[in-house]
């Protein structure tokens, strides 16, 4: 019995120390041991529709995303994780018909092409788009609801990359 009460004090430490538990309230699932930086491109405009400040605001909201929320080093070229694409959709339609059959809103929908490559684990490279949108009363004018908009447009966007590239969902 009393070598049983020796035994058990050892069995808990080594049980409680070979088990780990991750959480992370980002969300985030890095394995920072094999994976310490992430290279994010410059992501170029090619939507027919073209708002001069839109790539580079983007590219900068991207790769705030990853400094704010991991650990990673954010790197413009040979990161452990890769992402780079393009902005492929910048449009905007008419919602929601008035009796007098103008749009009473419009919709604004900006779409980003990604690719992404885990040096680490190539199973998990993608490519995919990503789209979000925003509306506005057709009674405002797109210049002067455009940045606003395109603030949670954009922060949609990044999120659902960075759901997709590191988060374990």
């Amino acid at each position: 019995m009393k070598s049983l009460c020796r035994l058990l004090p050892l069995c808990l430490t080594l049980l409680l120390t070979a088990c780990r538990i991750g959480y992370s309230f980002n969300g985030a699932s890095i394995d920072y041991t094999t994976t310490k930086s992430i290279s994010i491109k410059d992501f170029s405009n090619q939507a027919l529709l073209v708002y001069p400040p839109l790539a580079q605001t983007f590219s900068e909201s991207l790769r705030e995303i990853y400094t704010r929320q991991t650990k990673l080093k954010v790197l413009k070229e040979e990161g452990d994780l890769q992402l780079e694409g393009e902005i492929v959709g910048y449009d905007l339609a008419p919602l929601a018909a008035q009796s007098d059959g103008y749009a009473a809103e419009t919709k604004l929908t900006m779409t980003v092409n990604v690719r992404y490559v885990n040096t680490k684990k190539e199973k998990e490279n993608f490519e995919q788009r990503f789209s979000a949108f925003q509306t506005f009363p057709s009674t405002s004018m797109l210049e002067d609801v455009q940045d606003a908009l395109l603030e949670e447009i954009i922060k949609e966007i990044t999120e659902s990359i960075f759901n997709k590239t590191v988060a374990n969902w």
